[in-house]
């Protein structure tokens, strides 16, 4: 019995105007820092060259994903980068009210600030506070309230030119789901965002989730049989290599983390380049697989002089800062590889995992 495609959903021709070309769009997470990537998709809709069929998103590209969408739906790219600006200003303003993300961190922080206790009442007090059944036990979370306010999720479901792919990690069983079609709800993207450390986890239909970018992040398969375009542009966040090695203690968890976060993209960037090189060989049958052309537009350099712990960074300084930076990448980008876009790949992605 042929199972179903669990990505299966109604398939829309999407509106390509005059000299435009058609991309999916792959968003990493990687927190405040995706503020980078709201500047990459402000200076991609204001130059207006590309459409955009797929956008999978993870943790905070997952926020930026939704946010894009509802934009979109509502009025085109004006509307996209409107909303953009809104949820990026509201991120920062929910952050310093009072009870917010920012009180949650500082509580999560105050455990060492504990007197001495003995070794065993210690370990108690550090296993509770470091936990946000402990330090959060009302499960308050201003980055919810942020999306169910800015998203109208049933006309982003009932959209069908702009699909939707939503990575989150199943705490049972360890693997990737993608929230796809008429999966996407706000619970959806902030089970994509939940780091473990942070919040509560969230519970979906009766399964657990965490943020998606321990297993994808983000997931570029759902791509491969879900749209029609071949070109994938991945804004990336988190540096696949750091030519320092880290010796202190925040420097080694920091690498750690981003090791983590990038170890699925690595592995999908292996099967994409083994499938085209099997094509380009004659080895696999073109009519039942297809090149995929990968692009990036890197916040390594953008990001470089910025610790792993500024993505906790909130302030609209900061994000204004990153926008910017995003907005000069996307130019940079559009400028040397547009008319690559349906050509050819530009990024070597044997270079990347070899």
């Amino acid at each position: 019995m042929k199972m179903p495609n669990p990505f299966a959903r109604r398939q829309a021709a999407v509106v390509v105007a005059p000299g435009q070309k058609r991309i999916n769009l792959a968003l990493q997470g990687g927190g405040a820092h995706g503020a980078f990537t709201w500047g990459v998709v402000d200076e991609l809709l204001t130059d207006g060259r590309l459409a955009f069929e797929g956008i999978s998103g993870t943790s905070a590209g997952a926020m930026n994903a939704a946010v894009l969408a509802d934009g979109f739906v509502r009025a085109g790219a004006p509307g996209a980068r409107e909303r953009l600006a809104e949820f990026w200003t509201g991120v920062s303003r929910a952050s310093n009210s009072i009870g917010s993300t920012q009180d949650m961190l500082q509580s999560w922080m105050g455990f060492w600030k504990v007197p001495a206790f003995k070794p065993t009442q210690w370990l108690d007090v550090v296993s509770n506070m470091t936990s946000p059944y402990g330090f959060n036990p009302h499960n308050i979370n201003p980055l919810r309230e942020l999306i169910v306010d800015l998203v109208d999720f049933e006309m982003v479901r009932a959209c069908d030119s702009l699909k939707l792919f939503i990575s989150a990690t199943n705490v049972r069983n360890g693997k990737i789901k993608v929230f796809t079609d008429g999966e996407v709800t706000a619970d959806a993207v902030m089970a994509s965002a939940c780091l473990p450390y942070l919040f509560q986890t969230v519970v979906i239909d009766g399964e657990p989730y965490w943020d998606g970018g321990f297993m994808g992040n983000p997931a570029l398969y759902p791509f491969f049989t879900e749209t029609k375009a071949e070109d994938i542009l991945l804004v990336q966040i988190n540096p696949i290599e750091r030519n320092e090695i880290p010796t202190g203690t925040k420097e080694i968890l920091e690498r750690m983390s981003e090791i983590t976060f990038n170890a699925s993209l690595l592995r999908e960037f292996r099967a994409i380049d083994f499938v085209n090189r099997m094509l380009d060989e004659g080895r696999l049958d073109p009519a039942r697989y297809r090149r995929n052309r990968v692009h990036r537009i890197d916040a390594g350099k953008a990001l470089e002089h910025f610790s792993a712990s500024t993505k906790f960074d909130t302030s609209l300084s900061f994000f204004g800062e990153l926008h910017k930076a995003g907005r000069e990448a996307a130019r940079t980008w559009l400028d040397a590889h547009f008319d690559d876009v349906g050509v050819r790949e530009t990024v070597d992605l044997r270079a990347q995992f070899q």
